[in-house]
């Protein structure tokens, strides 16, 4: 069997065993291509399929069956691409790409929103050693992982928190965005494990879904079609890229953060590699290769103001320390700590946050404080995203705790976390805890 069969194979065996893994699922696809609701369900798998990982060769031919704008009945559809795809004749086809796809319920009804209150979270975790046990006490049970990575992280949630919330008869929706373009040859081991991806999508009681290729700050698409909610009781992102939110543009010119990341970084230049625009940055003597977007600053006002749009709580794990300083910027009062133009150095760092500095120099590792403990808070950070319609142009955080370390026992984390262990010449990153208003 060639590679392009073994694909196929594969990917036909996956859909065949989670169509029959739940049968009220499957039963509720009849009514998905019935009359005219049939355009619409191949509209909304048209979007699953660009926006989730799979191998190249199989995408293209579940696009070519879905993206059949003019189909009004399933026998509109190639029947012999179906039967290659999932094994089934056409309407069990497409019900069985309906259950993969998790297409069954309506967007409008799909993704429920915890109706906590940002003052009950703030108190709960508060002081708490894991803040992901908040999905353990929470209304609805729901996260948003953004810069996914691996989905290490996804699966060591999903095995700490199912157990408890399947015996409370409660399901655990997880969402997971990364900007890597599944099959890329750039992005090394952050790319997702099949394996992982197939335990990740027949866990019972775990409504998962991945988008690859995926923006975080671009979700228009997702939004329309429903395939995110609108908020999460937990949105998380580990490791905060570098140097995407390690510079911030408010403060630093694009001439500025050009000459920081050819003095820091080395010359760097766009070029093709294998079929794909990459990013190359000589360093070292060596010739590394990149993502083409991989120096594309956002900065963290723009992490943390989509943090308080998407979730009632934030967790930001594995935080080196250029972004941690970066950041933390952002969340103090006092201006003197966001100088124009001024780079964070190790050098000027000190002096510019003084006693806060001093203090979280001498946290220990896996201790925490509370950032209102260090520092007056910022009582209105600026929106530098797209204010949408009744929104206000600034907001704020209720409540902010800092924790040294990258890992902590009992809490699950990223494999990126977990690296920082063998990484001697790393400094200590941190974690923050994050209750917008």
């Amino acid at each position: 069997m060639d590679d392009h069969s073994q694909l196929l194979a594969d990917f036909r065996s996956r859909v065949s065993r989670l169509a029959r893994r739940d049968e009220s699922k499957w039963e509720a696809s009849k009514k998905l291509i019935e009359g005219p609701r049939l355009r619409a369900v191949l509209q909304r798998m048209t979007e699953a399929i660009r926006n989730t990982a799979l191998p190249d060769p199989v995408k293209r031919q579940l696009l070519d069956v879905a993206g059949r704008a003019d189909a009004e009945r399933v026998q509109d559809l190639d029947g012999r691409c179906l039967k290659t795809l999932t094994g089934l004749p056409p309407a069990k086809g497409i019900r069985a790409l309906c259950v993969y796809f998790d297409l069954i319920e309506s967007p409008a009804r799909r993704w429920p929103i915890s109706r906590l209150s940002t003052q009950a979270l703030a108190e709960f975790v508060r002081g708490r050693w894991n803040p992901f046990d908040a999905l353990r006490e929470a209304d609805v049970s729901s996260v948003l992982d953004l810069g996914a990575g691996d989905l290490s992280f996804a699966q060591e949630l999903a095995e700490d928190c199912l157990p408890q919330l399947r015996e409370r008869g409660q399901e655990l929706i997880l969402h997971c965005l990364d900007r890597l373009q599944p099959g890329s040859k750039l992005g090394g081991p952050l790319h997702p494990d099949p394996g992982r991806l197939d335990w990740l999508r027949s866990q019972p009681g775990l409504r998962f879904r991945f988008f690859g290729d995926q923006d975080m700050f671009e979700t228009g698409a997702l939004d329309r079609t429903g395939s995110l909610a609108d908020r999460y009781t937990v949105v998380t992102c580990w490791a905060p890229a570098t140097p995407t939110f390690a510079y911030e543009p408010t403060r630093l010119s694009a001439e500025c953060i050009a000459r920081e990341l050819a003095r820091t970084k080395g010359r760097y230049q766009q070029v093709r590699f294998e079929g794909e625009n990459a990013l190359e940055v000589q360093h070292g003597g060596r010739a590394l290769l990149f993502p083409a977007w991989k120096f594309d600053i956002r900065g963290p006002a723009a992490l943390l103001d989509l943090l308080s749009r998407r979730g009632l709580l934030g967790v930001l794990g594995a935080v080196d320390s250029q972004v941690f300083w970066e950041l933390l910027s952002q969340l103090i009062e006092t201006p003197v700590v966001r100088p124009q133009n001024q780079p964070f150095t190790p050098e000027v760092i000190p002096a510019l946050f003084g006693e806060t500095f001093t203090r979280l120099s001498r946290l220990p590792e896996g201790e925490s404080v509370s950032l209102a403990d260090l520092a007056p808070m910022r009582r209105a950070l600026p929106r530098v995203l797209p204010i949408r319609s009744g929104e206000a142009s600034s907001h704020r955080f209720r409540y902010v705790e800092i924790r040294r370390g990258a890992t902590f026992k009992g809490m699950p984390a990223s494999s990126t976390a977990r690296r920082f262990r063998d990484m001697p010449e790393e400094t200590s990153p941190w974690m923050l805890t994050l209750v917008p208003e």
